[in-house]
């Protein structure tokens, strides 16, 4: 069955497809399509894991067509995301 692998980090995103077997677990796929060769700092285990947005285990089945994504660690307070592009709106006025 064929299912897909998402990862993205500054600089490069990956989308891969790979086939496998009925019955593969979301770790199987994970490491069956090469994600973890092209950035061997990935730690499955440390990073949440999903299919199509839920939060999932590395355990979970695998059905057609699933993408499976690797989340990579918040670092910035989605409430300070706004306040940061008023000031940095308020710098480049400031240019004029």
């Amino acid at each position: 069955m064929q299912v897909s692998v998402a990862y993205a980090e500054p600089g490069q995103k990956l989308w891969l497809s790979v086939d496998v077997p009925e019955g593969s677990t979301v770790q199987e796929a994970i490491e069956q399509s090469g994600v973890l060769s092209r950035c061997p700092h990935l730690n499955i285990k440390k990073h949440r894991i999903g299919v199509f947005g839920k939060i999932t285990k590395l355990t979970a089945l695998l059905e057609e067509g699933d993408r499976v994504e690797i989340y990579r660690p918040i670092t910035v307070d989605p409430k300070t995301v706004p306040q940061r592009k008023i000031a940095l709106d308020d710098d480049e006025d400031d240019d004029d």
